[in-house]
């Protein structure tokens, strides 16, 4: 039984950041020079050495958290290998324990940092059919827009990366932001009220239960 615990987003934000457009075409014509953690740089090449192996399309799940989307998507997607990545380890172990849905599908989880990661498959020539960010940190005070992914250095390397981009928020602003950074990149982005028998992931099915609202950005990049 799922508890409606789950606390509405607090901001300072009425609408969109006054400074997104600045901050977001600032980081489409940067090169970004971060250079890549070596643990990252590891994982990457362990999972680049499957998709390199692999016959089929890439999925990715940015984001992943305990890997519930990713078995999921792993299901609904059962001719793809789906790569599910995220910072925490404490969270992806937990995978098995609790959030596996079935043996079904091909999928692979990895901690990784996505700064490091997305640029990794980028130089790798990953050409990945589908891309789901499904409840991001939404880093909802102004004064954190560049946290946000579409006010960070790396938010180019997802435009590059391509595919079939679907992003998922509690926070109909990080939405409608999100969207304004891909039409800045000349990337035109649908937005509509999403909501479905099934939750794919514990965020979504908490803030569901809380009676939170869902918005989705889908675009084909």
């Amino acid at each position: 039984m799922t508890e409606a615990n789950s606390r509405s987003i607090t901001t300072n934000q009425q609408g969109l950041h006054e400074k997104l457009d600045e901050i977001v075409t600032k980081h489409l014509k940067a090169e970004f020079k971060k250079p890549i953690a070596v643990h990252t740089q590891r994982a990457f090449d362990e999972v680049n050495k499957r998709v390199q192996a692999f016959d089929g399309p890439i999925i990715l799940d940015s984001c992943c958290g305990v890997g519930e989307s990713t078995a999921n998507l792993a299901k609904h997607h059962p001719e793809a290998l789906i790569i599910g990545i995220d910072k925490s380890s404490h969270r992806l172990e937990k995978h098995d324990v609790e959030y596996k849905q079935s043996d079904e599908g091909q999928y692979i989880l990895v901690q990784a940092d996505l700064n490091d990661f997305w640029r990794l498959a980028l130089q790798a020539k990953w050409q990945p059919s589908h891309h789901y960010l499904l409840y991001p940190n939404p880093w909802p005070k102004a004064k954190h827009i560049q946290r946000r992914w579409h006010g960070s250095a790396v938010f180019p390397y997802i435009v590059k990366l391509g595919g079939q981009l679907e992003l998922r928020s509690n926070w109909n602003i990080y939405v409608k932001e999100f969207a304004r950074a891909l039409e800045l990149s000349g990337v035109t982005a649908h937005v509509e009220a999403y909501e479905n028998e099934q939750a794919i992931t514990p965020f979504e099915r908490k803030y569901w239960a809380s009676g939170q609202s869902s918005t989705r950005l889908l675009a084909q990049i």
